[in-house]
């Protein structure tokens, strides 16, 4: 179902489910949805391997700022650069070309920085410690003090991509038009409130099937 253009931004704390969240989301509305498929564009539209976009994806060392050589055979010498910046500045190029023709859910990425100039709906997804902890565990097969290590790990590099590029305050409520807690309703049930949301805001004509809304 897709009755008017939509942009749904989804940032995320690491394991709380954001990413399903969002593919719960484009299947109900009938949107695509942006994770990693940002990086093959950006590669296929810039030259670059998705190599190079890859180490850099939500990711940024403040101490130092990292350039990465591209690739010798095609650009000619190994005294071609690209830095983080560089990188930055083509993934954002690739959102707003995609946001321009079309409806589209964005996961991550500084999405709701890039488009803040077009009518969107910026959602941060969180959950309790406790779920994120078991589901991290359970889904890389490690102990769940090692789930916490990596999820405090995953969330203080994202928080200093996004801080850094945008000036803002990653996961700061303020940031965004709604915060959802995933592990209040799962991941269907947010789903479906992010998109009764949708509906309430007129973002969508009607809710789609299956979807229940609030009585008005």
């Amino acid at each position: 179902m897709e009755d008017k253009k939509l942009i749904i931004n989804v940032g995320r704390q690491f394991g709380s489910g954001g990413k399903l969240v969002a593919l719960a989301l484009g299947k109900k509305l009938g949107i695509p949805v942006y994770d990693q498929e940002l990086i093959s564009k950006a590669a296929e539209q810039s030259g670059f391997s998705k190599e190079l976009f890859a180490k850099s994806d939500e990711k940024r060392n403040l101490l130092a700022l990292s350039s990465f050589i591209v690739d010798v055979g095609r650009f000619g010498s190994a005294d071609n650069y690209v830095s983080d910046n560089q990188l930055f500045v083509i993934q954002s190029n690739v959102i707003r070309s995609i946001a321009d023709k079309g409806s589209a859910i964005f996961i991550g990425r500084c999405a709701d920085y890039i488009l803040r100039d077009r009518p969107c709906l910026d959602v941060f997804i969180s959950a309790s410690d406790e779920v994120r902890i078991k589901r991290v565990a359970e889904r890389m097969g490690i102990t769940p003090e090692q789930a916490e290590s990596l999820m405090q790990k995953k969330d203080r590099t994202r928080e200093t991509y996004y801080n850094y590029f945008t000036f803002g305050n990653w996961g700061v409520a303020s940031n965004y038009d709604l915060c959802v807690d995933s592990s209040v309703l799962g991941i269907d049930g947010t789903a479906d409130m992010i998109i009764d949301f949708c509906h309430r805001a007129k973002l969508i004509d009607e809710l789609p099937g299956g979807v229940q809304g609030e009585t008005e």
